[in-house]
């Protein structure tokens, strides 16, 4: 019975008979002209769900902007799949996340900063008031419950060695780049009598870990430190949890990561490089190996694609991987290494599954050109799909844009597919003005979904205004394969720029786009791409925003926190080969540059650091173009508080306003 009901979820979707949406709607109000920045950022959403063991609940967290305490704040609520109702279960002051079942289904484990540190917290499904379980002056990060609901493992950064602090006394704070390194090791906390254990210690930093189904002993995955630029360094060990001992069991080049337990125990699949030199670009695979240590199998070389494995069942492993623009579920036999894909559809985008210990009933978040991201679970009984929240209520009055994926040839002839985006009262025949929103990555992806999760650019007030939208999947996109993925490799900027233009020409050839009003943005790679734009095709551009962008690789190779990023994709260092990094650098032609150009930028961003943004901004003033360099004071590589977005949106509007439309320049 256990495997028929398991087939039956694995079978979900094939079927794809939809059951009615939540109860609990609300009818919708007046439609209004369309959403605000505040509406937008305000927007709620559905995240990390977490099927009960059972498979009868499903625990999922909502986000939404707290505007008094500037400050995005989930709350975990629960869903009750038979019932088909929601309720809140935590509510209190900053955010609840991470929801965990306990093997009985008894208690939900969660993480929450509401004492300050974030620390792990337990309470009841059905009542109760949240107990906190730990108390570490660090706080804690990872966490997830042993097989049989005893302990529970967790990961917790190091406290600052006394030597540390005595120096700090002495010579007030300072950091030695590449020394001091503070590492993250793996503890275990008795549920009931909440004693502490430490598990690891040494000089590694522990990231992702996996109990072994008998509990007695953990896999895990660490490098030599936290640095990003060290993840190539990244292998997989075991340690028994009863004594602590340590064994390594992967330790082959290149980053190992993501441990899973088969579910006899006696093999662990992971996710790898498989040695490969150059990972930034190539596909990552699924690899195993027996847990007592062995030969490691390759499991999805013919799979050409990047997947995310979730879990090992008795069927095999669930993975979820990129489709071009759609994302889905898919199932590897281990043993003959044959992949299926689960999901139905061609452009629906799947993500954030969650399975039962036995995998017969699943639990995701859905959505497509015309959906809101939702909650969904699949009855093991059935094998139908049961939508269980009702979030694309926030947005039903409002004006509702179309978002089509369609294909153009590139300058060299590469088929490039994008995201156009149409306003809602679209009129065939009528030329618009054309905003271009760039994806970073470059190995991320645009995908066609209402009301996206963008928070910098304001897209649907751009089509409520009358714009058409496009988000180009330029070469080195995720989701077509590594062949794609490697088109940009010492062709950064160059060829990218290519796949953005041709799609602009072909829009303006199909007589959509008016050419005389065209602008583009776009953030990290995005913004390198935009800036590369203002200083070869500047003349097409009515204005240009670059976000936390590339002006010179050179500058951005000695700064930033990713070294290997830019020795993998030019194949080179700028002292062994300084032609190529000139070839790829938007500062090396600022002399074409004429679009008036918008510069944003964090602070204290490690990933593309500020000097970029100061050199394209004194480059863009020496030629006399219009420019604007916007710093936002104690952020990173992105903005993570809503006022923060607030600002980036309207700067943004501001700015395509007064030159793609005309508009007077603000006070």
């Amino acid at each position: 019975m256990r495997h028929r009901a398991c087939a039956a979820a694995i079978a979900i979707v094939l079927a794809l008979t939809v059951a009615a949406p939540t109860a609990a709607q609300t009818a919708p109000a007046p439609a209004p002209a369309g959403p605000t920045v505040d509406q937008l950022i305000a927007l709620k959403r559905v995240g990390s769900p977490a099927i009960s063991p059972d498979g009868k609940l499903v625990a999922y967290t909502v986000r939404e902007a707290n505007w008094e305490e500037n400050a995005y704040e989930t709350e975990i609520w629960i869903a009750d799949i038979a019932a088909n109702t929601t309720r809140q279960l935590t509510n209190s002051k900053k955010s609840s996340g991470s929801p965990k079942w306990s093997p009985d289904g008894a208690r939900i484990a969660f993480a929450s900063d509401r004492s300050d540190k974030q620390q792990i917290w337990l309470i009841r499904p059905s009542f109760g008031e949240a107990e906190q379980l730990t108390h570490e002056s660090e706080g804690v990060g990872a966490f997830d419950w042993s097989p049989d609901g005893r302990q529970i493992a967790f990961t917790m950064m190091d406290p600052k060695p006394e030597p540390w602090k005595d120096r700090d006394k002495k010579y007030g704070d300072f950091e030695i780049v590449d020394e001091d390194q503070r590492l993250s090791h793996l503890w275990v906390i008795d549920v009931e009598a909440k004693k502490t254990r430490r598990l690891t210690k040494g000089s590694f930093t522990v990231g992702g870990f996996s109990w072994s189904p008998d509990g007695k002993a953990i896999a895990f995955d660490h490098m030599i430190n936290p640095d990003p630029s060290s993840s190539h360094t990244m292998d997989i060990s075991v340690v028994t949890v009863a004594d602590a001992a340590i064994r390594p069991l992967v330790t082959q080049a290149g980053p190992d990561n993501r441990p899973l337990w088969s579910p006899d125990g006696t093999k662990i699949a992971f996710s790898s490089a498989m040695a490969q030199p150059f990972f930034y670009y190539t596909n990552t695979r699924i690899a195993a190996i027996p847990a007592a240590g062995g030969a490691i199998t390759d499991l999805t070389k013919s799979f050409d694609e990047n997947p995310g494995p979730i879990a090992w069942l008795k069927e095999g492993i669930l993975f979820s991987a990129s489709q071009k623009t759609a994302a889905h579920l898919f199932l590897l036999d281990p043993a003959t290494q044959a992949v299926k894909q689960i999901t139905p559809g061609t452009q629906w985008i799947f993500s954030s599954f969650t399975a039962t210990p036995d995998g017969s009933a699943l639990a995701f978040i859905r959505t497509g050109p015309k959906e809101f991201p939702e909650l969904w679970t699949v009855s093991p009984m059935t094998g139908t799909l049961k939508k269980l929240t009702d979030m694309g209520a926030q947005v039903a009055a409002w004006p509702q844009p179309s978002q089509e994926v369609f294909t153009w040839k590139s300058m060299d002839g590469t088929p490039i597919e994008g995201v156009l985006h149409k306003p809602a009262n679209f009129q065939p025949g009528k030329r618009y003005p054309l905003l271009i929103v760039i994806h970073g990555g470059p190995t991320g992806i645009s995908r066609p979904m209402p009301f996206g999760s963008t928070t910098t650019y304001p897209i649907d007030i751009w089509l409520n205004r009358g714009a058409l939208v496009l988000e180009p999947n330029y070469r080195g996109s995720a989701g077509y394969g590594e062949k794609f993925r490697s088109l940009n490799v010492r062709n950064l900027g160059i060829g990218d720029a290519w796949d953005v233009v041709s799609g602009i020409d072909y829009l303006v050839a199909q007589g959509l786009a008016d050419n005389d009003k065209v602008g583009t943005m776009g953030w990290s790679q995005g913004g390198y791409i935009s800036a590369f734009l203002t200083t070869h095709d500047s003349a097409r551009f009515k204005a240009v925003s670059v976000g936390a962008g590339i002006s010179n690789w050179m500058t951005y190779y000695v700064n930033t926190d990713i070294h290997p990023f830019t020795r993998q994709y030019l194949k080179s260092t700028p002292w062994d080969d300084p032609k190529v990094y000139a070839d790829t650098s938007p500062m090396t032609y600022i002399k074409q540059a004429k679009a008036p150009t918008l510069i944003q930028h964090g602070e204290l961003d490690k990933r593309v650091p500020i000097p970029n943004a100061y050199e394209l901004y004194q480059g863009l003033q020496d030629q006399g173009v219009p420019a604007k360099l916007i710093v936002y004071k104690g952020f990173g590589h992105g903005l993570t508080k809503p006022k923060a977005h607030r600002a980036a949106m309207e700067h943004n509007l501001e700015w395509f306003g007064r030159y793609v439309w005309g508009d007077a320049p603000p006070a």
